[in-house]
């Protein structure tokens, strides 16, 4: 918490909390600088807030003083030298025009700070991730700390974050994202610094909601699809109003009825209009988890999300949406930032949907210090929530720690195709990310299918060649095409020598469905 020595503005303050509106009188700072921070190391430090129209603000932090003077609105921003890497609490110190208006944040540490953003995926807690108790136990770490984003969607750009740093401890851990948290505890073993990591994510949200409206409408296909949406969304209100209002009647008199033999009251239905507008508005996640975090200095992003997308045709824009997101993202912060994200895991459908965003995320890795965690053997067949975190944050750490740092490690992704060529009866398809060579886990090769003219998928044979696979057969005679894990519940084994599953991929384009 933030100490206020204006102790009128302290009685404000812990009356009702950070507000949005900010008063012209008061000294504040964006509520993401807070107790237990940490503050990117190596890096110019924004650090900002509000004040008085033309006041002096004066920062005091390590050896570090910046004075700036608040704009007309109220608003200054100072910038922090680099500095380096610092277990070691300190305190910073915000000095208005006057002895009485001060705040002071205590125990700020200096090291690594990611953004982690998406679904639920990133949301899910350590608790509800595989082995809690052990993890549990062994989260005594308090260089490691978590600030979670509890903002809605809003309609525009706000000005302010809300939540808290929370350090890790066996009593705190429960409520970190375990994605995040076991990405960044992979961090914090290997440099030995302070990490702090941002969660802000929400469950159930399609990509639209993460990336900023006018950046999306600025693409026609994009925009095309939106107005698309929004007259299926006005169409389809009437008929969602209505249903609302029947089971609404019907849990009323169920709970009457509960409440007069004594039972508990059944679940209360969710207005699904509201619901819609909470979470899936465009751009309003942007605006009102993303936005309010822009400039605080972070090496880079993580992101897990996709499954939303993944639903009949909405998975073909993902291609489109995932790289729009990146480099939007990348513009505001004004910064070229580290950026991965999580492939979607095997999952029963029976859709192409899946695999479209699966295929969207392998060919997003064409931009520039990018990313992706291959977690194709991570999944449940009927659990969108797989339990093993610890190994999507593992493999997340592999690729932050070799390509980002520049350590040595095992590998930083699994095996990814990087060209392919029909040779007579065959296709040969060549990989990078082989750790020295590729392998079929626990027994043949499998998973690839191949095609003809005739655009008919049929099995293949394939066998592994140093770097390369050859995929055959003899009802293709004369190839054109081949899959590798193309459905939502592969069979297939092709791993590197660190272990990395390959990606899924296609050599084609066709607009046709999965192969059975």
């Amino acid at each position: 918490m933030k100490h206020l020595i204006y102790v009128p503005m302290v009685s404000v303050f812990l009356l009702f909390g950070p507000t949005r509106g900010l008063d012209a009188a008061e000294l504040k700072l964006a509520s993401v600088f807070a107790d237990h921070m940490v503050l990117q190391r190596e890096k110019s430090v924004p650090v900002w807030g509000w004040a008085d129209a033309d006041e002096a603000v004066t920062i005091t932090f390590s050896d570090q003083k910046q004075v700036v003077t608040a704009n007309a609105d109220g608003m200054w921003m100072a910038r922090l030298a680099p500095m380096n890497a610092n277990p070691q609490p300190q305190a910073m110190l915000i000095q208005g025009a006057t002895d009485n208006r001060q705040l002071r944040i205590e125990d700020v540490l200096v090291g690594e700070v990611w953004l982690g953003s998406g679904q639920s995926n990133m949301a899910w807690p350590v608790s509800k991730a595989a082995h809690f108790e052990i993890e549990k136990s062994a989260s005594d770490l308090p260089l490691i700390r978590m600030f979670t984003e509890t903002s809605s969607a809003a309609k525009t750009a706000s000005p302010d974050a809300r939540g808290q740093w929370v350090i890790c401890a066996p009593d705190t851990v429960g409520n970190f994202s375990a994605t995040l948290f076991f990405f960044g505890r992979s961090i914090y073993s290997e440099l030995n610094v302070p990490v702090g990591l941002i969660n802000s994510s929400v469950g159930g949200t399609p990509i639209e909601a993460w990336i900023a409206a006018d950046t999306q409408l600025a693409k026609q296909e994009l925009k095309e699809a939106i107005d698309k949406k929004e007259q299926e969304d006005k169409r389809k209100e009437p008929m969602l109003k209505a249903n609302y209002e029947k089971a609404l009647a019907k849990w009323s008199d169920d709970a009457g009825n509960a409440k007069a033999d004594g039972k508990p009251e059944p679940k209360k239905p969710v207005d699904p209009v509201l619901r819609r507008a909470n979470k899936a508005g465009i751009g309003g996640l942007f605006n009102g988890k993303i936005a309010p975090l822009i400039p605080y200095a972070i090496r880079g992003v993580v992101w897990y999300q996709g499954e939303s997308n993944a639903i009949d045709d909405r998975g073909s824009l993902y291609h489109l949406q995932l790289p729009l997101l990146v480099s939007d993202w990348r513009t505001r912060w004004n910064e070229e930032l580290p950026f991965a994200w999580v492939q979607l895991p095997n999952f029963q459908r029976k859709d192409d949907g899946w695999m479209l965003v699966q295929e969207a995320m392998l060919k997003t890795l064409a931009m520039p210090r990018t990313g992706m965690a291959i977690t194709l053997d991570l999944g449940e067949p009927t659990n969108i929530h797989p339990k093993n975190k610890q190994d999507v944050g593992r493999r997340l750490a592999l690729w932050a720690l070799g390509d980002v740092y520049g350590k040595q490690v095992s590998d930083t992704s699994g095996p990814l195709p990087s060209g392919h060529e029909v040779k007579g009866s065959e296709v040969v398809v060549s990989f990078t990310h082989c750790n020295g060579g590729l392998k079929a886990k626990e027994g043949d090769l499998k998973g690839f299918v191949i095609a003809g003219e005739d655009r008919q998928w049929k099995p293949a044979t394939a066998r592994i060649d140093g770097e390369t696979v050859a995929v055959s057969s003899p009802d293709v005679p004369t190839p054109v095409a081949i899959r590798y894990a193309w459905a939502a519940w592969p069979e297939c084994n092709l791993y590197n020598g660190a272990g990395l599953p390959a990606s899924p991929f296609r050599t084609d384009d066709w607009q046709a469905p999965a192969q059975d």
